[in-house]
């Protein structure tokens, strides 16, 4: 028992193994889908009312986002779609690194407890339980950046900011400290029920896609893919909220949403209620389309490039190892 144990936790890898492959698999999974991520903030950023005629060039139509992505590259050229890439980088680096790290160490302390207390739980209450409490803390550590991100992608072709060091300065100045986490309730009820379904479902469709032999290891790719948008669609309103709140401040009207834009002042929600009343309940499912499409390559590059890239550094380090025997 205790061999079968070891054997586990070794296929599972090291603390610095899991840290690096996270963090490797958050970089280039974030350059990858940077423009789809930029248009759904925009999309969720559009302000009226889902019942009245469109006052705008984007429609509720799927053209409607070829439009908005026609009108970015016109007018702000190809790096629109790459706005706020450096705070993106910084949290997909960051993100994914914590989140599999503590993913990782919340499994093991949940298995030590199970053995200290003789119990056995299900395999999707470990993962639910795990994944949630690694986006918790993943959400919490990273969520300057995140916020950085939805501003300078929210921003047309009027600078809010100059750069990143301004955006650091004047939030600092106009907002204090607390500025750099509005909208952070949102992002944990949101990143909760997320990652636990997401963790959860992906550890129960890996056995299933391992079992139909798909080529080039893209069995993890696909599980990736389905837990992402299964999870993804039963939170999406709460990312909409998030996102309308990251913008609140001095700054609010300099946005791509302009002066339409209401204050949000009652929390998530507050928040929630004000755009279903307004705007309806399709108004919490702006851009969702746009991140569907997102979390098919997202999750597919993550979590490939995750299982990739911890196989290369324990064989590395067997070879390491061997060489010194």
């Amino acid at each position: 028992m205790p061999a079968d144990t070891h054997t586990d936790k070794s296929a599972k890898g090291t603390r610095t193994q899991v840290l690096l492959a996270g963090a490797c698999a958050g970089l280039i999974s974030r350059f990858c889908i940077a423009p789809l991520d930029v248009l759904k903030i925009r999309l969720q950023l559009q302000y009226h009312s889902l019942a009245e005629p469109l006052a705008g060039p984007v429609s509720r139509t799927p053209i409607g986002v070829l439009r908005l992505a026609r009108d970015i590259f016109r007018h702000e050229g190809i790096t629109g779609f790459w706005k706020g890439n450096i705070p993106a980088e910084g949290l997909y680096l960051s993100y994914g690194a914590t989140q599999f790290l503590a993913y990782r160490s919340a499994n093991q302390v949940m298995e030590a407890l199970e053995e200290s207390a003789g119990l056995k739980l299900p395999g999707a209450a470990k993962s639910f339980v795990s994944g949630a409490a690694a986006g918790t803390a993943a959400t919490t550590i990273t969520y300057p950046l995140d916020l950085l991100r939805t501003r300078f992608a929210a921003q047309g072709t009027e600078k809010v900011y100059a750069g990143l060091i301004a955006s650091l300065r004047d939030i600092t100045r106009l907002e204090g400290p607390a500025g750099f986490f509005r909208g952070l309730p949102a992002g944990i009820a949101q990143i909760v029920p997320n990652m636990g379904l997401f963790f959860a479902l992906y550890e129960g469709f890996k056995p299933l896609t391992a079992d139909i032999h798909l080529p080039f290891g893209s069995g993890d790719a696909v599980a990736g893919i389905s837990a992402s948008i299964l999870s993804k669609s039963a939170v999406f309103p709460l990312d909409t909220v998030r996102k309308r709140l990251q913008i609140q401040g001095p700054s609010r009207a300099r946005y791509v949403s302009g002066s339409r834009m209401p204050a949000y002042e009652r929390g998530v929600a507050g928040t929630l209620t004000a755009i279903v009343r307004k705007e309806g309940w399709r108004g919490l499912y702006r851009g969702l389309s746009v991140s569907l499409v997102k979390a098919a390559p997202a999750s597919a590059v993550t979590m490939w490039t995750y299982e990739r890239a911890l196989h290369l550094l324990q064989s590395a380090e067997g070879q390491r190892q061997d060489g010194f025997e």
